[in-house]
């Protein structure tokens, strides 16, 4: 169970961050809205949310769950791969002190993003990615061992993040679409797929019972709610046009 989230507000400056979507750029105003929305979505969840001043020289900070990977005994600061992402980890140390007692960080040539970082229990899968490398993953693999978990590395060939292909919903689902579906190290997962034209609402999030579904996606809604779950919409259009999704927008535990 979660009982905290923390969040970054987007800036202006966030309609020139990083994106692959070729979605246009996106609504500053409509962003703040749905930003606003998504926080209120992670209180109804029963999370008390602290949200962040936005960092205007950062444009993709309101991602903030690619800075830190945050655990029941542990926080680790990362490395962004992108490089224009890396000074938002300034600030981060501080912030996680009032949180956790033990902080570790990912260290360069190793980049990670946490949005490669999906957990299952005690066991941490690990993409490597545009924006993960191994470097970055092997020194992840070495804090989580120091700290009791288990940890494992997945090539990733068609996505970003990890998890914008793949989502553990607990009791052993694993919503899944493209290179997921038959990929070897999930076939112990109950696989809820998500096809192909939806699948940006792979990226959805359990918060205690509940999953956060992107707004617009019927079929993968069906399919979650389907599974025994209670399910909330959220509208994050504007934060798609940057290649975020629902889990980017927040560090959860």
């Amino acid at each position: 169970m979660f009982t905290k989230a923390i969040v970054r507000k987007p800036a202006p400056t966030m309609i020139n961050g990083l994106t692959s979507a070729n979605d246009g750029k996106p609504d500053f105003d409509l962003a703040v809205q749905q930003h606003e929305a998504y926080i209120q979505a992670l209180e109804s969840c029963g999370l008390e949310v602290t949200c962040l001043e936005a960092l205007p020289e950062f444009p993709d900070s309101t991602f903030i769950e690619d800075v830190a990977l945050l655990t029941n005994t542990c926080a680790i600061i990362t490395t962004p791969g992108a490089p224009s992402r890396r000074g938002e980890i300034q600030g981060m140390r501080g912030l996680l002190e009032h949180y956790f007692e033990n902080i570790e960080a990912i260290q360069t040539p190793g980049t990670l993003e946490a949005g490669d970082v999906m957990m299952v229990d005690s066991h941490f899968f690990i993409g490597l990615s545009a924006r993960t490398n191994l470097w970055g993953a092997h020194q992840l693999l070495a804090y989580l061992q120091k700290y009791g978990f288990t940890g494992s590395v997945v090539d990733l060939k068609e996505v970003l993040h990890l998890k914008t292909g793949v989502a553990y919903l607990e009791g052993n689902n694993l919503l899944a679409c493209g290179e997921f579906l038959t990929h070897p190290d999930f076939q112990s997962f109950n696989i809820l797929p998500i096809e192909p034209s939806e699948s940006y609402a792979a990226n959805s999030i359990w918060i205690n019972d509940t999953v956060l579904v992107p707004q617009g996606y019927p079929h993968a809604l069906q399919t979650i709610s389907q599974a025994g779950y209670d399910v909330l919409e959220v509208d994050v259009s504007e934060f798609r046009k940057l290649d975020g999704g629902l889990s980017c927008l927040s560090l959860r535990f």
